[in-house]
């Protein structure tokens, strides 16, 4: 009765990766309980995923090596994968929210963000590439764009082409405060979209910066951002906490591929109780001031709750 923070599945956008093929599922080697899916595949799990009462999911695309190029070409092809993946989706589950990765990373032959050109990367250059990724995702169906990228201005700029194309009931969920961070890695082997050279220091933000991440989420809602992203949640849970008493806008937080492989990694050995860990975990996001909560556990952690419901109902 006196409980203060109410974990639900409504409170979950579950992430999905897809790749090319047909009858493929394949496990991501440093996030078990993950896989990849061709489309035939993610519709299965896509549809279970609704069934179990989660209302959103957020794709990510595995892109064969030969498709990427430093310009990204591939993320705006009317035919990709992620287009036709959005466009299977909401055919088959018409009123599941769809929300679109927007980034060069799984694109790029270079692993990076955005274009480079002389080892740095090319701010401007690139925004006009992300504007385009929007533009197809959003004719594909999508509900929300996320621009994942964190180059200066992307947010005004995809809001203004958005609108101007017609597509303004399509929302933007931006990765406001993304920072430069080690947890990290399990994602990127799941999309092989490493850094080719360096890290991204230059355009993600530094762990030890809070202020700043108040000055990027307040520029990003001033550009037409609907939801504002913390990524990572755990390391960063006072970064969610002080934004939640200066934003008056839904705040997500992503609970991680590097979070969930120590997680899924302790419990494997033992050495935790996996489900009250992850429980305690994800509570913890919403209590710092997390809206939203985009996690790997989102599909086990539905049926957990099903269950306690089902034990508390009488």
């Amino acid at each position: 009765m006196v409980r203060e923070t109410n974990l639900r599945v409504e409170d979950l956008i579950y992430p999905l990766f897809v790749m090319e093929g047909e009858g493929k599922q394949e496990e991501v080697a440093s996030m078990p309980g993950c896989y990849r899916y061709t489309l035939d595949l993610l519709l299965k799990e896509v549809e279970e995923a609704d069934n179990l009462g989660l209302g959103a999911i957020a794709l990510f695309p595995l892109i064969p090596y030969h498709q990427k190029d430093n310009a990204g070409t591939e993320s705006y092809h009317p035919n990709g994968l992620i287009p036709r993946a959005v466009r299977a989706i909401k055919q088959a589950v018409p009123d599941l929210v769809v929300i679109t990765d927007v980034a060069l990373d799984p694109y790029s032959s270079e692993g990076h963000d955005g274009i480079v050109r002389d080892g740095k990367i090319l701010n401007d250059e690139t925004v006009a590439v992300l504007v385009k990724q929007a533009l197809i995702q959003a004719e594909a169906g999508a509900d929300f764009v996320a621009p994942s990228d964190m180059m200066d201005g992307r947010i005004g700029a995809i809001r203004q082409a958005l609108d101007a194309a017609g597509w303004i009931d399509v929302g933007i969920l931006a990765y406001s405060a993304k920072y430069a961070s080690a947890y990290y890695g399990p994602f990127r082997d799941a999309l092989d979209s490493a850094p080719k050279f360096g890290d991204k220091k230059t355009y993600q933000m530094d762990a030890a910066n809070a202020t700043e991440a108040i000055k990027e989420v307040a520029l990003d809602i001033a550009e037409g951002a609907d939801i504002v992203m913390v990524k990572p949640a755990l390391a960063y849970l006072d970064i969610i906490c002080r934004l939640k008493h200066h934003v008056n806008v839904p705040i997500a937080a992503y609970n991680v591929s590097g979070e969930y492989a120590m997680i899924k990694a302790a419990g494997e050995r033992g050495w935790i109780d996996e489900k009250k860990v992850i429980l305690e975990t994800l509570t913890s996001i919403k209590r710092a001031g997390a809206d939203l909560i985009l996690t790997y556990f989102a599909k086990e952690v539905a049926l957990m709750l099903q269950i306690l419901q089902a034990r508390s109902t009488p």
